[in-house]
């Protein structure tokens, strides 16, 4: 069984602060050692440094000693190395994060506005949640935070007989190749929500694809692709928040523009006035 990081440097420090108490307690029993002076020699053999200056003389010392080495030691290294590991590992999940971010951006900055704005047009229920979607320069992540509770709590209604279906299915399959290409990318797979996304738009694409007409279908028919619309349109609305939370932190300049071409925004203009 193979453990986490986090357990491992729990079990590194137990057993060091075990060996610790117990090598002090030995320390000043079997070689006389003042509580300074076993912590002193404790520590400057766990950390291989080994002045020499004092040295066990007894037996049961030499022992105790040898065992303070093997754990101890061993323990010391661990934790350095955990330590180190960590470090790097951080590094290597930021780069990760902003590369994902990266490709996330050029999602929307391709297909995802022209979506939205498209979805939002014909949202009867918009309104109930425009209001908390004008993100502005102020925000803070208590913002972003009540606006996230207020997307995921709507209830999306879009009804796919009133919605033009075959302008979105033109639009989309002119970017198939585009999804396409993102269901491929490996760095997606590290990301819980944006997957799905994708994964949604393209299953909506088939079905409208698979379809001969797109106007004049059944109500079953409309309710099955209305259902479609709205799982995209949900997780599209929470994909773009978190995206414009990350652009604010990260990237001021580009969230400037991206407030200006907001798709909820009535007043949104890419026009600096």
């Amino acid at each position: 069984m193979k453990f986490s990081l986090s357990v491992r440097m729990r079990v590194y420090l137990s057993i060091l602060i075990c060996v610790v108490v117990a090598g002090v307690i030995g320390l000043e029993v079997f070689e006389e050692l003042s509580h300074l002076d076993a912590l002193y020699f404790l520590i400057v053999t766990i950390a291989t440094v080994g002045y020499g200056d004092i040295h066990p003389v007894t037996p049961a010392g030499k022992v105790l000693v040898m065992l303070i080495i093997i754990t101890g030691v061993g323990c010391f290294v661990g934790i350095a190395a955990h330590m180190i590991e960590s470090v790097i590992e951080e590094r290597e999940r930021k780069s990760r994060l902003e590369k994902l971010n990266m490709i996330i951006g050029s999602f929307f900055s391709e297909i995802g506005i022209g979506i939205l704005k498209k979805f939002s047009a014909h949202d009867q229920s918009v309104d109930e949640i425009r209001s908390a979607l004008v993100v502005s320069h102020d925000w803070s992540d208590a913002d972003f935070a009540r606006a996230r509770s207020v997307i995921e709590k709507h209830a999306y209604t879009l009804d796919s007989c009133s919605v033009p279906m075959e302008d979105l299915y033109h639009f989309l399959m002119d970017h198939k190749a585009f999804l396409l290409s993102m269901l491929h990318n490996p760095r997606l797979l590290e990301h819980d929500s944006f997957t799905p996304l994708i994964q949604a738009l393209y299953h909506l694409t088939d079905e409208m694809a698979a379809r001969d007409r797109l106007t004049g279908l059944p109500p079953a028919d409309c309710a099955h692709l209305s259902g479609d619309l709205n799982r995209v349109y949900r997780l599209l609305v929470i994909e773009w928040l978190g995206h414009m939370q990350f652009l604010k932190h990260e990237y001021p300049f580009l969230f400037s523009l991206a407030m200006r071409q907001n798709p909820f925004d009535k007043n949104a203009s890419v026009i600096v006035e």
